[in-house]
């Protein structure tokens, strides 16, 4: 009988215990070992993520001599931190919003672990084979399909829908964004080929002792600052989203919305946001249907304000949902070619939606702070593999100076214009198709290495579905346990 009571006791102790940072945690035993699995696992995923891809951005420093593999890696690692830091959450909550969230947090959190598990685990699995290949492979591309093949099992069992219109523009920005850094790679080369010719960047060193100029190592180490920044900004997001998913899953009451926005803020949002609706009102009585819509939805919002919005899990369940619609509403308003807003009334409805978003796509310092750490960490080892098909397997001559300065100037443009736009891209294609370009400049399609762009495409071609399969088949085994 002692024996039972103390059991209990250490199953009542585990089950609600309050830790830095995350405050009192109420879940039974068995699923809050599960959530640090959970946890482990997604620190893990950036992990691999910082090897697997972040060996892109050192490629052409190590390879061209312009650093030593000892203080470019670390120095890689530092500016992966700072721009996971700078990049904000656009990146993370568009990964976030291919799961049918709405319908997850209604579910027994046992269900979002097996999810976020299926998700997580195939693409940790996928990452390393390519990666022990020598392949250079997409962190995005495996992270993607792992999240749409896990969503689609999902809603087979539980219902609800995958965010196919969030996957299409995914999708174009990570089939787009190496076609454009190849035909702008191919373009940059012409101009340093042809209008600098500067014969010292068309060098390719030899040995050790093999060092570039200082003008051209300056160059090439501001490149690799830049590629490691924005592949920070972009990647790193992506364990952002990945880490809130498993919050918002087992702990939805702390994490659904972010409880630093007090409700009289929000209050004073919503009023803002009534202003210019009246002035549209005024002026349209032909076309109000749209503008009635919204100032409806604001008032249902500020009575739930005036209630209990953030009191029981369901409630700020809805309280998410509704500021959702309103925040949605308000941004089609603001862009509906067929009403006539002012500058100002413009400016006003721009300011408050923009503010209302901030209350449910957020991410916590200390979760930007892990992924990266774990970025971090994890760009320290396990580069040498691809650094290797970098430097000398796209083409079949090897890297010199111009074309790793090349592929990185466009590599970095792009990652951090697709930040900006809140669009996640593969770090590893955009180089990896920008060295292409610049092989094909100089030397035209017969210096690309046919053998090492097959390996290359069939990954690309591959990652997609073997990853949705993957994650669908573990979703639906992890399943059977509950």
């Amino acid at each position: 009988m002692a024996n039972e009571l103390f059991k209990e006791h250490m199953l009542s102790t585990l089950g609600a215990i309050t830790l830095p940072l995350l405050g009192e945690i109420d879940l039974s035993h068995p699923v809050l070992i599960v959530f640090f699995i959970c946890l482990a696992t997604v620190l893990a995923f950036e992990f691999v993520n910082g090897f697997h891809d972040t060996a892109n951005a050192v490629a052409t420093v190590i390879y061209t001599k312009a650093l030593k593999p000892q203080i470019a890696v670390p120095w890689s690692g530092i500016w992966n931190f700072l721009g996971v830091f700078a990049g904000g959450v656009a990146v993370a909550m568009g990964i976030l919003k291919l799961v049918p969230l709405d319908e997850l947090m209604n579910l027994p959190v046992q269900v979002g672990a097996c999810l976020v598990l299926a998700v997580l685990i195939s693409s940790i699995l996928w990452n390393l084979g390519t990666w022990y290949l020598g392949i250079p492979c997409s962190s995005s591309h495996t992270l993607i399909g792992a999240l749409i093949g896990g969503s689609i099992g999902f809603t087979y069992y539980y219902g609800g829908s995958v965010n196919w219109n969030k996957a299409e523009e995914i999708g174009l920005s990570l089939i787009l964004s190496p076609i454009f850094g190849f035909g702008a790679s191919v373009l940059l080369m012409y101009f340093i080929k042809n209008i600098l010719k500067a014969k010292k960047l068309f060098h390719i060193p030899q040995g050790d002792d093999d060092k570039p100029p200082v003008f051209v190592r300056l160059l090439l180490i501001t490149t690799c600052t830049l590629v490691s920044f924005f592949h920070g900004s972009n990647d790193g997001q992506k364990g952002v989203g990945l880490l809130m998913l498993i919050l918002i899953t087992f702990l939805p009451a702390k994490f659904a919305i972010d409880h630093s926005i007090t409700n009289q803020q929000i209050l004073n949002t919503l009023n803002a946001a009534e202003q210019p609706l009246q002035h549209l009102l005024a002026g349209h009585t032909t076309n109000s249907a749209p503008i009635l819509s919204a100032k409806k939805l604001i008032e249902q919002t500020k009575q739930e304000i005036g209630g209990n919005a953030k009191g029981s899990t369901a409630e700020i369940f809805k309280f998410r949902k509704d500021i959702e619609k309103v925040t949605k509403e308000l941004k089609e308003l603001s862009k509906n070619p067929a009403i006539q807003i002012s500058e100002e009334d413009l400016s006003d409805l721009t300011d408050s939606y923009k503010a209302l978003n901030k209350v449910t796509d957020f991410s916590p310092i200390w979760v930007i702070a892990a992924i990266s750490i774990s970025l971090g960490l994890g760009t320290m080892i396990g580069w040498k593999r691809i650094v290797v098909t970098i430097g000398e397997k796209i083409g079949n001559e090897h890297l010199n100076y111009a074309q790793g300065a090349t592929a990185e100037i466009v590599g970095a443009a792009t990652i951090g214009l697709s930040t900006g736009l809140g669009l996640p891209v593969s770090t590893t294609h955009v180089l990896s198709s920008g060295i292409a370009g610049a092989m094909v400049a100089q030397g035209g399609a017969s210096n690309l290495n046919n053998g090492t762009l097959k390996n290359i495409a069939m990954a690309w071609v591959l990652t997609l579905p073997v990853c949705i399969a993957l994650a669908l088949a573990l979703f639906a085994l992890f399943r059977l346990f509950l």
